[in-house]
Order: structure tokens, then C-alpha cells, then sequence
């Protein structure tokens, strides 16, 4: 990997965790380049937009790591109902341990600043979206209706979203762990 691009990933790891950690308007640009420890000119050379594109493509990362990590928990080998449990409750497993998640909390992000920056909310509603049409996806393919599919993929993403801003607040991972036990009542044909 080239310097150029060490030092673009350097100052997008660095604003990924400190949005994470104090969010967005907690987050300074100098800290960013302190914690990156990426050269001043850097920062406006890979990210010509300042913060809102850091946030933006932190927002972009995170969504596809989500992505990946609903492929994997989603599997086909085991009943809908099933996936869906594990997949909430590898979630919840993070939240045992508050100072050790990584990545940005999109939903709370999308609180704090989808009134003052259009770019950023519709990136966090691109990142809520693709997560709904792959739970939408997984029910189609398990013999829900595709309109009812498509209603329970932003049911189970927005109890999610709200899950894990409870987490947070608990400091433990009980809310979602309620959401998959609840997930069979809500995934009744």
C-alpha cells in the first residue's frame, strides 16, 4: 500500500473510532490528524470536504462491514427464524464490553446530524436501506410475501437502531438479546 493511501486510511480509521467515540460534533479535525498522525495537508488532499466527508465515508465503511456481517449470520442452512436470533445476538455480544466496539453507530449518527447535512443523512439512509433489503431478501426467500418482507426488514432494522442505542445506555447487550427472543412473535406467518 502506498503512503498516500496509508495516510488516507490512517486519517478515516482515526475519525471513524473518534466519531464513535464522541460523535460527530465532539470530533475536531485536529484530533483527527493527531490520533491519524497523518501530516496537516493530508487530511484536506484525501478528504477536499473537511469532517462531512470523513463522516460520510465512515458512515459508507461501516455499512458495508454491517453488510457483510448480516450475509454471514444470515445463512440459508438454518430457518429464518434462527438466522435472524444469531444474527441479533452476535450483535448484542459487542455491547458486553462498550469499550471495545469498533465502528460508527449509524442510527446515532443519523440522530445528530441528519437536520444540518443532507449528504450525511442520505448516507446513513442508504446504509439503513441496504441492511433492510437483505433482511427483506432472507423472508422473500423463506416464503414471506415480498411487501410483508419488505415492512419486517425495516421492522427488525429500526428494533435494531433502537436496540442499540439502549445498549449503549445499559452497557450490556440485554435489549437486543430481548429482540431475538421476541423475533419468533414478530416472524409468525
Amino acid at each position: 500500500m502506498s503512503t498516500k493511501n496509508v495516510s488516507r486510511e490512517s486519517i478515516l480509521a482515526a475519525a471513524t473510532r473518534l466519531f464513535h467515540l464522541q460523535g460527530y460534533h465532539g470530533t475536531g479535525l485536529n484530533q483527527i490528524l493527531k490520533e491519524s498522525g497523518a501530516p496537516k495537508g493530508s487530511l484536506y488532499y484525501h478528504f477536499p470536504e473537511g469532517k462531512e466527508q470523513l463522516a460520510i465515508e465512515a458512515v459508507q465503511a461501516m455499512a458495508i462491514y454491517i453488510e457483510n456481517d448480516i450475509k454471514t449470520y444470515l445463512r440459508y442452512d438454518v430457518d429464518v427464524m434462527t438466522a435472524f436470533q444469531e444474527h441479533i445476538r452476535h450483535i448484542a455480544e459487542q455491547f458486553n464490553n462498550t469499550d471495545e466496539l469498533d465502528g460508527v453507530p449509524i442510527g446515532l449518527m443519523a440522530a445528530e446530524t441528519s437536520l444540518i447535512s443532507e449528504p450525511l443523512r442520505k448516507a446513513c439512509q442508504a446504509a439503513f436501506e441496504g441492511w433492510e433489503l437483505l433482511y427483506a431478501k432472507r423472508l422473500i426467500e423463506a416464503g414471506y410475501d415480498p411487501a410483508s418482507a419488505q415492512k419486517l426488514g425495516i421492522v427488525i432494522n429500526s428494533m435494531i437502531e433502537g436496540a442499540i442505542t439502549r445498549s449503549l445506555t445499559n452497557k450490556n447487550g440485554e435489549p437486543l438479546q430481548l429482540i431475538a427472543e421476541y423475533i419468533p412473535i414478530l416472524l409468525k406467518k
